[in-house]
């Protein structure tokens, strides 16, 4: 692992916006991913309070220069959500002008639920590559979740949002999902991640926080099936 890499795992409810109900009932994980050499940091999914995100890397002599969002629901990015408004992008630019990351094809989705300006957004294809100080981050595009939901490759480590967790894998009923997609996904777009990176997924839904990707690989039931069609027998809707 290079030493100059910068990697927190942060979880809402316990690490951040401690006093949020609705935080602390969705366990999402955000993610500060950085070059120590440089100061400069990114954020991956920054929800229900960004100024305290952001004064976590400024307590670790980190500068925020960009976001990146691996999808556009709101426990991820902030927006309206089961009738209460999530702090998300719209106020972390309030604070720091910084571009928000995120694939094309998610574009139009972010805009919706945030608000923000075209503008404030960069889109990205898949195999594209944030540099944060000298700190490359490979953006996988993995729809299935979400039509531009989007992985990050750093250093042996894979961030994956909602496209896979330890246990299970994002639900394909919501607007946009599409289950065909995401076992394409999990099984041809993320096939380049060794078995010896280590996962680290959007939400605490298991015991563990983080796991190999060989791990993962035996034990989670979503690589049980052997072919699409069995596939969507068992997680089709």
């Amino acid at each position: 692992m290079n030493d100059r890499l910068y990697f927190r795992q942060l979880l809402s409810g316990r690490d951040f916006a401690t006093t949020d109900s609705m935080a602390k009932q969705m366990v999402n994980f955000c993610y500060l991913i950085g070059d120590r050499q440089t100061g400069e940091t990114v954020v991956v999914d920054p929800a229900y309070d960004t100024d305290s995100l952001v004064d976590i890397a400024e307590a670790d002599g980190m500068k925020l220069v960009g976001a990146l969002a691996t999808h556009y629901h709101p426990d991820h990015i902030g927006g309206s959500m089961m009738g209460m408004n999530i702090n998300g992008v719209e106020q972390l630019l309030e604070r720091v002008d910084v571009p928000i990351h995120v694939q094309a094809p998610e574009a139009e989705f972010v805009q919706k639920v945030t608000g923000l300006d075209a503008g404030a957004l960069v889109q990205h294809q898949s195999g594209d590559v944030v540099m944060v100080g000298e700190i490359q981050i490979e953006l996988i595009h993995t729809p299935g979740h979400t039509p531009g939901s989007q992985c990050f490759l750093v250093e042996g480590r894979l961030v994956a949002g909602d496209t896979l967790f330890l246990d299970g894998c994002g639900r394909t009923d919501l607007p946009g999902g599409d289950p065909a997609e995401l076992y394409r996904s999990l099984t041809d777009r993320l096939a380049k991640v060794p078995d010896d990176a280590i996962l680290f997924p959007g939400h605490l839904y298991s015991e563990e926080s983080s796991q190999s990707m060989g791990q993962t690989r035996t034990s989670n039931v979503v690589y049980k099936p052997t072919s699409l069609e069995q596939w969507l027998q068992i997680f089709g809707h």
